[in-house]
């Protein structure tokens, strides 16, 4: 029996040389990547531009198929999850926030995670394995599958953006996770722009001028604490790499600016990391980087020891990062009902408080 060879996840050159291995013209992968990733197709036999016998030759060799959903939930402020199975049975959560003109889909990089920082459910996991490039390509068509925007004009749709904040740390991936980046970016297909895609990474200092030069997309620092005292207990890589080491790498990160700045993401503790002097340290620590500051009310989840901080307490931190210059929304909790607010994904996803989109439960919920 011939072992299938799924497309998703292929780079242009690697499906041109599969399908050269058949004896097709190379134009003809320009025509499928069309199908698969403009029209999201799921089967050979909807490419209407390639004959039945090239079909059915096609179908033979490889694959276009989705992965099986286990899950889809809805929240009732239209925040959407998907627990995605992939074909070895290991699963992973996807999340689509919403806003009124645009969308941004958080997509995982790792099944589990080994970075253990003690706020982050998904920290609570073991590190099963690496999603490969398809992987994480396939997310983003789950996404689109499920808000049918395939046919629909760019303007029209509500997905507009993608956050690499979902399970795992994205630069322990890294070859997986720009492989499949560029995928999503390329212009005869998904067609994502490098300016509205984020990645979020905990601090992996070798790689961050890598993704500038080679990605240029935006970066994102899950910072969380001012001091590495503090760092280490809440994100212990900083052991390896610590606050002064990152904030160097983010100094020097080619795709930063004035109009695209680095976010620091900091997830708001109560009495842990959110005082006035936390603030101004935060503050003197940015000068001479390109920052912006997402304060991230801390989203609780089962068996955790912390809580999040007072709104009082948020919006007198906020003041003191924004009176010296730095933006520093503060982000909506989104889909917690779900548990599929920041720090919350976990792929288990045996949950209370679900809402089932359709009319009724899998069998295995």
């Amino acid at each position: 029996m011939t072992t299938k060879t799924h497309i998703v996840g292929l780079s242009k050159d690697e499906l041109v040389a599969k399908l050269k291995e058949l004896g097709f013209e190379s134009f003809r992968a320009k025509q499928i990547w069309h199908w698969v990733y403009s029209k999201g197709v799921t089967d050979f036999s909807q490419m209407s531009t390639i004959s039945k016998d090239s079909q059915a030759l096609l179908a033979e060799h490889f694959s276009v198929a989705r992965p099986d959903i286990a899950k889809a939930l809805t929240s009732f402020d239209g925040t959407r999850k998907w627990l995605v199975q992939y074909p070895d049975a290991n699963k992973v959560e996807t999340v689509f926030i919403p806003e009124e003109d645009r969308g941004a889909l958080c997509v995982s990089s790792q099944v589990g995670c080994t970075l253990s920082c003690t706020f982050c459910h998904t920290g609570t996991m073991p590190l099963v394995r690496n999603l490969s490039a398809g992987d994480i390509v396939h997310q983003v068509m789950i996404a689109r599958d499920g808000l049918g925007e395939w046919n629909k004009r760019r303007e029209d749709c509500l997905f507009t953006n993608i956050v690499m904040m979902g399970m795992g740390e994205p630069l322990f991936n890294y070859d997986n996770v720009a492989k499949a980046l560029n995928i999503v970016m390329d212009g005869e297909g998904i067609a994502i722009s490098k300016r509205r895609i984020t990645l979020s990474t905990s601090g992996v200092v070798p790689e961050i001028e890598r993704v500038g030069r080679d990605l240029g997309v935006n970066l994102a620092i899950s910072l969380h604490a001012v001091r590495d005292d503090l760092r280490d207990e809440l994100v212990p890589l900083n052991k390896k790499y610590p606050i002064k080491q990152l904030l160097e790498a983010c100094k020097n990160y080619p795709a930063a600016n004035n109009a695209r700045r680095i976010t620091f993401e900091y997830v708001m503790l109560k009495g842990v990391n959110d005082t006035d002097a936390d603030a101004h340290e935060l503050v003197r620590l940015l000068k001479d980087i390109h920052a912006k500051v997402n304060l991230i009310p801390w989203n609780p989840w089962p068996g955790a020891k912390y809580e999040t901080s007072s709104r009082n307490r948020i919006n007198a931190f906020a003041k003191i990062v924004n009176d010296a210059g730095y933006s520093s929304p503060v982000r909506a909790t989104r889909g917690e009902d779900i548990m599929a607010a920041c720090g919350q994904l976990k792929s288990d996803s045996e949950r209370k408080g679900k809402v089932w989109l359709g009319d009724t439960p899998p069998t295995n919920a």
